[in-house]
């Protein structure tokens, strides 16, 4: 039975605090839901009978079966599905020199959880499974982030660190996309490396585009037409790790890029 402190209990998830305090995060929704069951373990599934008795093989720690209203009640979504989980926050602890050899993410102070969702499933999309985000980025694990990532959520393995130690570790070229970079399709781009994607009002911040080793520009087109001021950071993530994985498409075999 569902009652009303294990209702509460699942609610406070929704803020940071009791996130951190449990441990624990909250994913909504059938696709999404399952695909995590498959990747990190769930604390408490709860679920319409309809949707349990299709999935009675799935082995969680607690399993709770109540009606549509009472999840309908439950849910922070516009549009209640048959299942949430509660699932536990994966700790990954990553150093610098994990990321040689590979291409990797840095996010600087992304603020919005829907940029920060959307950019956590570009880079599982793109084969890029580490991402070092700054103290002051966004909760990865906010509820409306968890929902952006649509599962990526638990395939990539991120962490939260002072970001201008971390890069000043490494002796990987880091590249960020800045107004006086240079063209990126220009440019020769290793196949490994790090992205760094700023602040959406402020860009890179200063400290950290003082350990840029090399600036990057996405041209609008045609040139010097006027037009949009600049590209929303998620967007702009996207055509810089396509543009990464472009180049090595043709020395990748078998692999999803």
């Amino acid at each position: 039975m569902l009652n009303k402190a294990t209702q509460k209990w699942i609610r406070s998830l929704e803020q940071k605090k009791y996130r951190q305090e449990l441990g624990l995060f909250l994913a909504e929704g059938n696709k999404l839901t399952e695909d995590l069951l498959s990747l990190l373990p769930c604390r408490l599934l709860v679920a319409t009978q309809a949707w349990s008795a299709a999935h009675e093989q799935i082995k969680v720690n607690e399993r709770i079966v109540t009606d549509q209203e009472t999840l309908n009640h439950l849910s922070l979504l516009k549009h209640p599905q048959e299942v949430l989980g509660v699932f536990e926050i994966p700790d990954y602890s990553i150093q610098p020199q994990d990321l040689n050899g590979k291409i990797s993410l840095a996010l600087d102070n992304i603020q919005d959880p829907g940029n920060l969702g959307t950019i956590l499933r570009i880079a599982d999309w793109f084969g890029i499974d580490q991402v070092i985000c700054s103290i002051g980025t966004a909760d990865a694990f906010n509820p409306k982030t968890v929902q952006a990532t649509m599962g990526a959520i638990g395939r990539i393995k991120l962490c939260y660190t002072d970001l201008c130690s971390f890069l000043s570790q490494t002796t990987l070229p880091i590249f960020g996309t800045f107004l006086e970079g240079k063209i990126i399709y220009d440019c020769p781009l290793p196949a490994e490396g790090i992205i760094v994607m700023g602040n959406e009002g402020n860009g890179i911040s200063a400290e950290v585009a003082s350990l840029v080793t090399e600036k990057l520009f996405i041209p609008d087109f045609p040139a010097g037409k006027s037009g949009s001021e600049s590209l929303n950071v998620s967007v702009a993530t996207a055509i810089v790790c396509s543009e990464f994985r472009r180049r090595a498409y043709g020395q990748t075999s078998n692999s999803r890029v």
